[in-house]
């Protein structure tokens, strides 16, 4: 996705309303996510019938019966994604090259367990929860906003966007000396 680097993950932990799944799962494969995770939730695909690009049959789907058993790749930074007082809002937040976010239930939050094991937390500012699947998105869409390479914004509605500049590889490295 417009030169990104890195890579992250979509999951969720006790989601009870696969449709929710569903949606949440086609919006990372749209966004270009590298897997997909439960924790202590089923993910019946038959039900999620709100996921019309069958992600699992795209990305990896791990499914994790316990916040214990769960297991990322290196480097990966966990992020939680909760209105909690002291998480950082998201326009302020730093997306990492390599993370795994993570959404909670519909009606709850993410359980005492997962959020200790979260590098970061991270809320959206709005003045009340929001659908699990439309957070992921708002989530996913920052990600891309501010680690892509687009054109900045134009100044007010007449001006017009200046492009990023080109990117320019260097020569080459070689690992021994010649």
């Amino acid at each position: 996705m417009s030169g990104q680097r890195g890579y992250f993950a979509v999951g969720v932990e006790r989601l009870s309303k696969p449709m929710n799944a569903g949606n949440l799962f086609r919006t990372a494969h749209a966004f270009g996510a590298s897997f997909l995770f439960t924790i202590a939730a089923e993910y019946p695909r038959r039900q999620a019938r709100s996921d019309t690009s069958r992600a699992p049959l795209h990305l990896p789907l791990y499914e994790f019966p316990t916040v214990e058993e769960m297991r990322l790749p290196e480097d990966c930074r966990l992020v939680g994604v909760e209105l909690l007082d002291e998480a950082v809002e998201l326009p302020s937040f730093h997306h990492p090259p390599r993370a795994a976010y993570v959404l909670g239930p519909e009606k709850g939050s993410l359980s005492p367990e997962l959020v200790a094991r979260c590098q970061d937390v991270i809320k959206i500012p709005s003045a009340f929860c929001i659908n699990v699947a439309t957070a992921g998105a708002i989530v996913m869409y920052d990600r891309v906003l501010s680690l892509g390479r687009f054109a900045r914004r134009p100044v007010s509605t007449l001006a017009e966007a200046v492009p990023p500049a080109p990117h320019i590889q260097g020569a080459q490295k070689f690992r021994t000396p010649r």
